[in-house]
């Protein structure tokens, strides 16, 4: 009964962690198919910095993709990653997500070269520097381990915050905003939550004073 009981738990949690990066990931789909069945374009709903009138592309610059490539790229990405973190972080999860979701893009208005900037890549860059820093900070066995899968998966994203050349096409400064946004979240938020989702290391834990993609090509083309 009591397995039965846990496995009902565990679906139940990983079902809401996945429902609302699922969600969005659906209404980016949408969204490149009715930019392309309609033969739109939607690159003026990215962000243009320091644009007064660019200012709402912040709430809109996710749902803008450059091509198939882009978007599926960035839709896994963050699938993956919000999943994290609302498995491991659901009492902060949300706050974490409007955080990045708002002020990486503000950051990204004010840094950014003037050339239109889209993509969901400076959201994603914060999820996965709070998921890193986040697990380091607490110093709890499950979240350290979740750190390493990140930096195993996405270790290469560090390089991707830096200008490699004078015109580059990638909105390295969409990536560095989600990267300090993700890093102070992660020290903010040092001390609220998680809840602690595998129950066999909670008991462990609690017994100590303590118990406290590669990302391709396609991913890095947030077009001018």
């Amino acid at each position: 009964m009591s397995d039965e009981h846990n496995n009902s738990a565990d679906k139940r949690q990983f079902i809401n962690a996945i429902f609302i990066p699922v969600i969005i990931g659906i209404l980016m789909v949408l969204s490149f198919l009715l930019e392309k069945g309609m033969d739109w374009d939607f690159h003026t709903a990215g962000i243009y910095p320091r644009r007064i009138r660019s200012l709402w592309g912040i709430l809109t610059l996710i749902f803008v993709h450059a091509d198939w490539g882009h978007l599926t790229n960035n839709l896994i990405s963050f699938i993956l990653l919000g999943s994290f973190l609302y498995y491991f972080y659901m009492q902060i999860a949300t706050k974490v997500l409007v955080i990045s979701y708002l002020i990486s893009g503000l950051i990204l208005w004010i840094i950014g070269r003037d050339s239109w900037h889209i993509g969901a890549s400076g959201l994603i860059y914060s999820i996965a520097f709070f998921l890193f820093f986040s697990g380091i900070i607490r110093k709890h066995t499950p979240l350290i381990a979740l750190s390493l899968v990140v930096a195993f998966i996405y270790g290469s994203m560090i390089w991707h915050i830096f200008p490699w050349k004078a015109q580059d096409p990638i909105s390295w400064e969409g990536h560095l905003a989600g990267g300090i946004v993700g890093s102070a979240l992660s020290i903010f938020y040092r001390k609220d939550g998680p809840q602690k989702p595998i129950n066999q290391w909670d008991e462990e834990e609690d017994e100590s004073p303590d118990s406290l993609a590669y990302l391709d090509d396609a991913f890095e083309k947030e077009q001018d």
